[in-house]
């Protein structure tokens, strides 16, 4: 008889393989060598018997070290005696790492879970919408009314599908559940798949007399005007989650959720810096060297503020509590002032020899500073 292959050889892994990758191998090798993808191929489906016998040790740890112990004689009694061979085993039925109809189904999409979810409580398709707000809205917060589509349960039939004053029957082929199940005789025994039932479509009922107003579905598309809470200190590119606002939920799953993506207009004279509006004012050439008052725009209005004697161009002044609300509800941040002079244009020739005689008193008195030094 010839000689077996080394089981890791056999699934493409090396002796160091982790369990995940075991399974990965001989998910992808089943799927690529199984019967019912290469039926009449006598190689496939040595090599699927080959790969199966490799799993069902590696995927067990007591075979598992046994084999890495002693090889194939650790694993196979008749092995030693007859030099090859594949009795000694369970069969397809005694997979320690996992069921192996389990792992099939899963690979070809046959197993009961993928049908069997079919008929569970499914939570409602999510909506999105988008929402533009001005720059104080966001700062203060606001309420919006916002136009959305979603799907929501028929009126007409109360969900049901069914037109009023009759109801959905249970499948006489399936038994309400919506899977049926296929047996097939193979070189490897008794193998069982599972399928939507054909004659519901996997819905496990079947509805004879169909709504009119939503031809049986149940669920239909309708336009809703939702009102919307913006929050204080919200920011552009921030989003809410209205939870149970999107779409109505399948087969008494919950609703799913209204996202609200939040764009915020430019200002025209403020910026956003987190909390913090920010703020350039303009004052005179005057006002700048002498000092005095001006009055700031603020999100709260005009408030006034001294400017002091001297200041220069690019000076910035802190106003506490003028800012943005912080989105937690707690505090306020501050407004930051940043002066620009203005430097006067069109000057008549009395106000340009005044400057220069600033220019020269200015000089003068560097002078004297210095010479007293």
């Amino acid at each position: 008889m010839a000689e077996k292959r080394d089981y890791y050889e056999a699934l493409g892994v090396g002796r160091g393989a982790s369990d995940n990758e075991i399974k990965k191998a001989f998910r992808q090798l089943a799927k690529q060598y199984h019967p019912d993808v290469n039926p009449g191929d006598q190689a496939a489906e040595a090599r699927f018997k080959e790969i199966n016998e490799a799993y069902e040790v590696l995927s067990d740890a007591d075979k598992k070290g046994r084999y890495d112990a002693y090889g194939h004689a650790g694993v196979d009694p008749s092995y030693a005696a007859s030099g090859g061979g594949f009795g000694g085993f369970d069969g397809f039925g005694g997979f320690a790492g996992g069921d192996l109809g389990d792992i099939l189904g899963t690979i070809f999409g046959g197993g009961r879970s993928s049908t069997a979810q079919r008929n569970a409580p499914r939570r409602g398709e999510r909506v999105s919408v988008g929402v533009t707000v001005s720059f104080e809205d966001a700062a203060f917060g606001c309420e919006k009314e916002l136009e959305i589509t979603r799907v929501e349960n028929c009126e007409e039939c109360s969900g049901t599908g069914a037109a009023p004053g009759t109801t959905p029957e249970k499948c006489t082929q399936c038994n309400g559940s919506g899977v049926v199940t296929q047996t097939r005789r193979t070189a490897f025994g008794v193998m069982q798949s599972s399928a939507d039932c054909p004659k519901c479509g996997g819905r496990g009922r079947i509805i004879s007399s169909p709504c009119e107003k939503c031809r049986g579905a149940g669920r239909v598309r309708r336009r809703r005007t939702v009102t919307v809470r913006i929050p204080a200190g919200i920011d552009s590119g921030q989003a809410l989650n209205m939870r149970g606002q999107g779409g109505a939920g399948i087969n008494g799953g919950e609703s799913g959720d209204l996202y609200v993506s939040v764009t915020v207009r430019p200002h025209d004279i403020f910026e956003r810096d987190g909390t913090a509006v920010l703020l350039e004012l303009p004052i005179s050439f005057t006002k700048a060297a002498l000092g005095g008052e001006a009055e700031v725009p603020t999100l709260d209005g005009k408030v006034k503020y001294t400017i002091p004697e001297g200041t220069q161009t690019g000076t910035t002044f802190r106003l506490r509590g003028k800012g943005i609300p912080s989105l937690r509800g707690v505090g306020r941040g501050d407004q930051l002032v940043t002066v620009r002079v203005k430097t006067p244009t069109n000057l008549t020739r009395e106000q340009k020899e005044l400057l220069r005689q600033l220019e020269g008193d200015g000089e003068a008195d560097r002078g004297k500073k210095k010479k007293k030094k």
